[in-house]
C-alpha cells in the first residue's frame, strides 16, 4: 500500500511538472511579440551607424543569417551591406508601453531595390528569393511567438508611370499572401511613406504618386495603416533616410501600432 501511494504521488508530481512546463512554453510564446520587416532599402536600412545604435536590450531579439535567435543589435538586416534601419527604434519605443513580461522579436526580410512585382512573383533579387524567404521567416516566427504585425516600406522601385495603374492592386494581392501565410486576415500592416525629399522634380512627383496610392489604400482597407515620412531627411542622396530619420520612423511605426496592441491585450 505504501509503495502504491508513493508511485501515485510520483505520477501526480510528473503530471504537475509537465503541465507547468507546457504552460510556461505557451506563456513564453504568447509574451513574444514578433514583427516582420519587409520591403526594400529604406526598410533594410541605409542610415549611418552611430554609437547609440550599438546598444542592445535583453527584451529585444532578432535572427542572424543562420536563423538563430540572438540579442538584437543594429544593423538588423544581413542580406546585403546596409546600415541603420528603424527596427531597434521601433522595438525600444514599443517596449515603453507594453507589459513588462513581453519580448519584442524583429524579423528582417527587406531587400534593397526590390519591386512589388518581384515580391508577388517570388523572384530572386540580390540572391534572395523574396517570398520564399518571407515564408521561411514566418515559420520561424510562429515557432517563437505571436506575429503582431508587418512593418512595410517599399515603392521607390515602382515609382514609374507604367507601374502606377497596377501598383495598389499588386500590393493588396501581396498583403493577402502575407496574411494567408501568417494565418491572420486581420494582421496590421504598417506602410511607410516614401521620402518627401526626392529630386529632381519628376522623381518627386513619382514618389508623391506612390504616397497617394498608399494613403488611398490605408483609407479603403481595414488593417492597413499609413506611416508619415513628413519632415524626415535623407542621407545626401535624395533617396534613403538618414540615421535620425530612421530612428524617428521607427518611433512613428511604434506609435501607430501601439493602440492596436493595447486594445488587443486589454
Amino acid at each position: 500500500m505504501i509503495d502504491f501511494l508513493r508511485r501515485l504521488a510520483f505520477m501526480c508530481f510528473l503530471v504537475v511538472m509537465i503541465s507547468c512546463s507546457s504552460n510556461h512554453f505557451n506563456n513564453s510564446k504568447r509574451n513574444t511579440w514578433v514583427f516582420i520587416m519587409a520591403g526594400q532599402s529604406n526598410m533594410a536600412g541605409r542610415g549611418s551607424l552611430e554609437a547609440q545604435d550599438s546598444l542592445t536590450n535583453k527584451k529585444v531579439i532578432t535572427i542572424d543569417s543562420l536563423n538563430n535567435w540572438i540579442p538584437a543589435r543594429e544593423p538588423l538586416h544581413f542580406y546585403e551591406k546596409g546600415g541603420l534601419d528603424c527596427g531597434m527604434s521601433f522595438a525600444q519605443t514599443l517596449l515603453k508601453d507594453t507589459p513588462r513580461n513581453v519580448t519584442i522579436a524583429m524579423v528582417p526580410c527587406a531587400v534593397g531595390g526590390s519591386s512589388v512585382f518581384q515580391w508577388l512573383n517570388d523572384k530572386e533579387h540580390r540572391g534572395v528569393k523574396l517570398l520564399s524567404n518571407f515564408k521561411e521567416k514566418v515559420e520561424l516566427a510562429k515557432a517563437k511567438g505571436e506575429i503582431k504585425g508587418i512593418l512595410w516600406h517599399q515603392g521607390e522601385s515602382n515609382a514609374k508611370p507604367n507601374d502606377f495603374p497596377v501598383y495598389q492592386d499588386s500590393l493588396l494581392a501581396l498583403f493577402d499572401v502575407f496574411r494567408s501565410e501568417i494565418g491572420n486576415a486581420e494582421l496590421p500592416i504598417m506602410m511607410g511613406e516614401l521620402g518627401h525629399f526626392a529630386q529632381p522634380k519628376e522623381k518627386a512627383e513619382y514618389f508623391s504618386k506612390i504616397n497617394l496610392i498608399l494613403a488611398d489604400l490605408a483609407k479603403e482597407e481595414e488593417y492597413c495603416y499609413l506611416i508619415s515620412s513628413k519632415g524626415l531627411d535623407h542621407k545626401g542622396d535624395n533617396l534613403h533616410f538618414n540615421s535620425a530619420a530612421q530612428r524617428e520612423l521607427g518611433r512613428r511605426y511604434a506609435d501607430a501600432i501601439q493602440s492596436i496592441l493595447i486594445n488587443e491585450h486589454k
